[in-house]
């Protein structure tokens, strides 16, 4: 085996392994993320003559070699002002990437300026040589799918696709509760086992086609409108997960007088993963379905968005959340918002009083942009959204509006 092993790019953009006297062509479609139209027409605009210097970020470097680990909106941000301006930066570099997914570790991307306006590519500025790639010995066949950039890092998204769920109301109080759990325990952690009785209208049952996977929720607290009062939900609060070991059922049992008598038997949980501690009165709703984690692709809205915070997910303690922490917006998908919808975060109305002239009016302070926040999961009326970048603590009632 050679000490290393070389990728080239061909003059048709397919990827190629050489290692030793072995040529092997790489599988690069194992993944497809989504490019939507209007990102195509942008890229191929952009990529008639590049973007104007002054939409650089101040530090853009000259180069930048692809890392393990890096992501599409990382790499953004070290080129450009806003990174959900992806698409500028994929038509920087249209004719090498024809995909801006398919971005891989060992790349190195030039910036070349010319004429008041920048591009990207994969070869230094004048340079035809196809891009060659070097990487760690490895098997001499593989697929490159789950090497290309995500746009975020995943571990960031994944945890919020099946915990947060905004519902009615009746909805969880009709939901099978826990009744009890072995050795007369008040508080039960993953491991404990624990009884169930569901709706007398469709009790649970361990048959074919009925869910043995389920979450595990408590309360559903009132997600309001903090600027109208109007109630867009109810946010579940999510425990755990549990498994259905056995259904309901009623036994026969001898009733003293030489009859039996059939009497009632709750089904049979196993708790497999808590976040928290379980008692009973919480609500069992099934497991969703949950398929690959999916890249999003950071875009700013083709409608007006004006939103408020509405709460902050995790905890009705905080008063503050921070960067990569979860926020619940007054919008959802009644008002056309998408995952990927890119938003500014706004710090909420402020007032002070106007001391200097000894009269003391009260003066509304202009509204500060105070970061980016990208929508990720939506329900009718309510979306949760990923603060990306923050500079202060976000409140509820801060507002959300168009990316500038």
């Amino acid at each position: 085996m050679t000490a290393f092993t070389s990728i080239r790019r061909n003059a048709l953009g397919a990827l190629t392994i050489l290692a030793g006297a072995t040529l092997c062509t790489l599988s690069a479609h194992a993944q497809s993320y989504p490019v939507s139209g209007s990102q195509r027409a942008t890229a191929q605009q952009v990529s008639e003559r590049g973007i104007p210097l002054s939409e650089l970020a101040p530090n853009a470097p000259d180069s930048y070699t692809v890392k393990r680990g890096d992501t599409l909106w990382g790499i953004s941000g070290l080129f450009l002002k806003s990174p959900w301006r992806w698409p500028e930066l994929w038509g920087m570099n249209l004719q090498a990437i024809a995909n801006p997914h398919r971005i891989f570790p060992g790349q190195t991307l030039y910036l070349d300026k010319n004429g008041g306006f920048a591009r990207l590519s994969t070869t230094p500025p004048g340079s035809t040589e196809p891009e060659t790639v070097r990487v760690s010995p490895r098997t001499r066949t593989e697929s490159l799918g789950d090497a290309a950039l995500p746009t975020l890092k995943p571990h960031l998204i994944e945890p919020f696709l099946v915990e947060p769920i905004v519902v009615d109301a009746q909805v969880l109080q009709q939901a099978p509760r826990i009744i009890a759990t072995t050795e007369e325990r008040v508080l039960m952690a993953a491991g404990d086992r624990a009884y169930v009785r569901g709706d007398q209208a469709s009790p649970l049952q361990v048959e074919g086609g009925d869910p043995r996977q389920f979450r595990v929720f408590r309360d559903a607290v009132a997600l309001k409108d903090p600027a109208t009062g109007e109630i867009l939900g109810y946010e579940a609060q999510y425990l755990g997960k549990a498994e259905l070991i056995r259904g309901e059922s009623f036994e026969d049992v001898p009733n003293g007088r030489g009859n039996y008598t059939a009497e009632y038997v709750p089904a049979t949980i196993d708790l497999k993963a808590t976040k928290e501690e379980i008692r009973a009165g919480d609500r069992l709703l099934p497991m969703a379905a949950r398929g690959a984690f999916v890249t999003y692709t950071p875009r700013a809205p083709q409608m007006d968005v004006e939103a408020r915070v509405v709460a902050l997910y995790g905890s009705a303690a905080l008063a503050y959340a921070a960067q990569n922490q979860v926020v619940a917006i007054s919008v959802g998908t009644q008002d056309g918002v998408e995952p990927g919808h890119v938003l500014t975060l706004l710090t909420r109305d402020t007032r002070v009083k106007d001391v200097s002239d000894g009269k003391s009016a009260s003066v509304k302070l202009p509204n500060e942009n105070n970061g980016t926040a990208m929508v990720f999961r939506t329900f009718e009326r309510v979306s949760y959204a990923l603060l990306l970048e923050i500079r202060n603590g976000v409140r509820v009632g801060d507002r959300l509006v168009n990316p500038k």
